[in-house]
Parts: structure tokens; C-alpha cells; sequence
């Protein structure tokens, strides 16, 4: 009898049941519960689906899709060579999982952080930042939820790393935050991802209290003049310009603004259609599939739920509060030195959620006056947040990665 009920105990064993703990049932609550929102209300399910789905199969005991920690402690010398990192966790963990695969040559290596960069130059219009160019004050000025952010982490204990990574959150940008976080801390990819796409999804419910809160009816209702058009010329100029100014300037924002504005390039130039299709759709398709497998891949319960993920769910509201928040302000103080000439509204805009933020502009300058139609003008600092969040990555890569 003693033999049969080792033989029952040892047969589930091997199937993984008497191994799942209750952080592993908690997270496969957790990865169903973003499949459920990401299929029932749609948000961000390009990624929150593939994400939620990883988590819950990451989470299966014994299933080896993932034997590789998320940040191992290398060796010194093999920490930034992907060939003997992938050598030395074989020996020391065993052969990888299909997730160790993905994490560690796609999203560790920041292939698919810069090809998404790449499709999304792409995918943007420019022409209203260039037909308006001090509206990117608006997107630099929304950049301070990112240092709001970072210092709040600072005062409740997290390290500098971490807190710059937390603190990109702000700029309402995915692949920067997963780009910055792979580098300075992947120990808090799987959190600081989820924060940032859950956050960009409910920019609708986010914003607009703030914005009420900031600004008058009256400000809310002010119609602005028509944009200037703008020439073939100035579109193929701008992303070769700007490469080359900000690669200069913070040579560490190169690889994300240099990749964004070669996808513009290929957009604008009107000689490449086919390749500006590929990287909008095709390209885009499959590196969204990787990036959302690699980063729901990290959401394991042993790393996952911990004290400091709650914290850092709260710290990416006050990142996307503070940034709505000092754009409008900022459009405040633009509308006063232009003599009531820009809305203020505008300004919530510069966090790089695009085209979201700048529809939700659109949509309560509509209530007020269903005339109004601010939406271009709004996607001037929309576009600029795009820029100011890698800008403001590139920064934190120079200062704390050396």
C-alpha cells in the first residue's frame, strides 16, 4: 500500500501539480486576468495579450519553457559578450527554454526594442511638429513626470538603476522603458513593462481629470489657427537632421532616435513604399510578438511578487499624472505668452502615447466646442514625446551606464 501511494505522490509530482506553489497560482491569475483585459475592453492587446499568455505558461512548474534566472550575477568579463552569457548559463542552468531563447537574444540583446523604434518612424508623421515647432517645448516639458518619477523611487529605496528605469514610465513609451530597463536593471523588466502598456491603455481614464483640474472651460475651449502646410523637402530633412544633432549631442540616445528616424526616412522619401509597408506591418507584426513572449516571460512569481512591483505599479501613475500634468502646464504658460493663442490642452499630449494622448485632447476640446478641432495640433507634442523619452533614456544610459 506504502509503495502505490509513493507511486501516486511521485506520478504527480512529475506532472508538475504537488510543485505548483501559490505565487505560481497567483500569477497565472495574473497573466489570465491581462489576456481577459486585453481580449474583453481591448487594452493594449497587441501586447498584453502575448504578455498575460507567457506569464501563465512561465508559471507552469516543470513545463521548461524558462530554466534561465531573468538577471543572472555574470561573471564580469562575459557580462556584456551575448555569446559566452549564453555559453555560461548552459553550464550553469542547463540547456534554455524556448522564453530563455527570446529574452536573452532578442529582448537582452535590444534587437526588438530598436526594430519596434524602427517601425515606429515608420508609422509617424512628423509634419505637425514641423509645421509648429515650439509645440516640441510641450513634449520636453511632459518629460518631467520621467524625473518626478525617478526621485520618488529614489526616496522610497529603490537603487539609481532602478529608479531611472521606473522613472521612464513617465514618458508613456513601451520600447524605451523595456529598452532602458533590459540595460540598467532587468531584474524589474517584467513590472516596469506591464506599468508602462497598462498605463498607455488607460491614458483615457488617466488624463482627462487632470486636465479639467488644470485648465478653465474657457482655456479648454480655445481654437487655434490652421497648420502651415509642410514640403516634401522639410519631412526627408528633418529625421536626417535630427539623427545626427542628437547622436551628437547624447550619442547614448543614438541606437532609439537613429532606428526611429531611418523607419521616418523610409516613410517620407517615397522611394522605399514597399520596405516603409514591410517595417509598418510585417516587421512590426512578428517584433511585437517577441517583445510581448520576452517581457511576459520575466513575470515569474519568485521575481514577480515582490513588495517593490506593487510599488512600482503605484510609482508609473504618478509617472503619467506628473507628465500629463507639467505639459498643460507648460501649455499654460505658452498660452499666455502667445496672448491666448494655443490651448493648453495641448500639453497633456507630450507624453509619446501616439496618437492615444493626442485623440484624447481632441475629444475634450469637442465636448467643450464641437467645432474645435485641435486634434493636429495636439500630435505636434505627441510626436516630440516620442523624441524627448528616448532623449531622456539616452541621458540616464550616459550618466549610470557608462
Amino acid at each position: 500500500m506504502a509503495g502505490l501511494v509513493e507511486s501516486i505522490i511521485a506520478f504527480f509530482q512529475g506532472m508538475g501539480l504537488l510543485n505548483l506553489s501559490w505565487g505560481n497560482v497567483v500569477m497565472i491569475a495574473v497573466g489570465l486576468a491581462l489576456v481577459y483585459l486585453a481580449i474583453r475592453y481591448e487594452m493594449e492587446p497587441l501586447l498584453l495579450l502575448p504578455i498575460g499568455i507567457s506569464a501563465v505558461l512561465v508559471n507552469i512548474p516543470l513545463g521548461h519553457l524558462a530554466n534561465w534566472p531573468i538577471a543572472p550575477n555574470l561573471p564580469e568579463h562575459i557580462a556584456d559578450n551575448i555569446f559566452a552569457t549564453l555559453s555560461y548559463l548552459n553550464q550553469q542552468y542547463g540547456p534554455p527554454g524556448i522564453f530563455d531563447i527570446i529574452y536573452y537574444t532578442l529582448i537582452r540583446t535590444e534587437i526588438v526594442p530598436l526594430l519596434i523604434f524602427f517601425g515606429l518612424g515608420a508609422m509617424t508623421d512628423f509634419g505637425p511638429m514641423i509645421a509648429d515647432p515650439k509645440t516640441a517645448l510641450m513634449g520636453a516639458a511632459a518629460q518631467i513626470g520621467v524625473f518626478i518619477a525617478m526621485l520618488t523611487a529614489l526616496a522610497l529605496g529603490f537603487n539609481l538603476h532602478q529608479a531611472a528605469s521606473i522613472g521612464i514610465i513617465g514618458g508613456a513609451d513601451g520600447p524605451t522603458t523595456i529598452y532602458l530597463t533590459t540595460k540598467l536593471a532587468p531584474e524589474i523588466l517584467g513590472a516596469t513593462a506591464v506599468a508602462a502598456y497598462s498605463y498607455m491603455s488607460l491614458v483615457p481614464l488617466i488624463q482627462p481629470p487632470i486636465i479639467r483640474a488644470l485648465t478653465s472651460k474657457e482655456e479648454r475651449k480655445i481654437r487655434m489657427e490652421q497648420l502651415r502646410p509642410v514640403s516634401k523637402r522639410e519631412k526627408i530633412i528633418f529625421p536626417i537632421i535630427s539623427m545626427i544633432v542628437i547622436g551628437l549631442l547624447v550619442p547614448s540616445a543614438a541606437p532609439l532616435v537613429g532606428m526611429l528616424m531611418i523607419g521616418n526616412l523610409f516613410r517620407e522619401s517615397g522611394v522605399v513604399e514597399r520596405l516603409s509597408r514591410a517595417a509598418q506591418e510585417e516587421l512590426m507584426n512578428i517584433v511585437t510578438i517577441f517583445l510581448g513572449l520576452g517581457v511576459g516571460s520575466t513575470m515569474r512569481a519568485d521575481s514577480f511578487l515582490t513588495q517593490e512591483t506593487l510599488m512600482i505599479l503605484g510609482l508609473g501613475i504618478v509617472a503619467f499624472a506628473s507628465a500629463t500634468a507639467g505639459g498643460v502646464l507648460f501649455g499654460k504658460l505658452m498660452m499666455k505668452l502667445s496672448g491666448g493663442r494655443i490651448n493648453p490642452m495641448i500639453g497633456a499630449a507630450g507624453v509619446s502615447a501616439v496618437p492615444m494622448s493626442a485623440r484624447v485632447v481632441q475629444r475634450m476640446a469637442s465636448e467643450e466646442d464641437p467645432g474645435n478641432f485641435i486634434l493636429m495640433h495636439a500630435m505636434g507634442p505627441n510626436v516630440a514625446g516620442v523624441i524627448g523619452t528616448a532623449v531622456a533614456a539616452g541621458v540616464f544610459l550616459a550618466v549610470l551606464a557608462g
